[in-house]
């Protein structure tokens, strides 16, 4: 079983809508996930328009993907290189620390988590 930030069992981050890497509600890693997918964040308004001027639209639909695009609320495994690079530029979302894979660590700080860190 993997892991999550805490040592504990990873729990599921988000069936509606689905996501994880391999969109299996979890925020599993391995080796063909080569954008670290690895926090449970929670979509603000702010984060999403900060990962537009990124260059990473998440809020628009993208029916050819079967991506209905991401709204203020909704939990998402982000990539842990972007979390960080929002963090330090003060944009940083909310995350589930009980869904937030422990590979995340190699990325982002345990302390900065649990700063942004969100209840079920």
């Amino acid at each position: 079983m993997a892991k999550n930030v805490l040592g504990t069992e990873l729990e599921s981050c988000s069936t509606d809508p689905m996501t994880g890497f391999y969109r299996d509600g979890c925020c599993n890693t391995g080796g063909d996930d080569t954008g670290v997918h690895t926090v449970c964040a929670v979509m603000t308004d702010e984060f999403l328009e900060y990962s537009k001027a990124q260059g990473n639209d998440l809020s628009t639909p993208m029916p050819q993907f079967g991506f209905a695009g991401l709204a203020d609320g909704d939990q998402w495994c982000l990539c842990a290189p972007r979390w960080q690079e929002a963090f330090e530029a003060g944009s940083a979302p909310q995350v589930v620390l009980e869904a937030t894979h422990i590979q995340t660590l190699e990325w982002c700080d345990l302390g900065a988590l649990q700063e942004h860190a969100v209840s079920r």
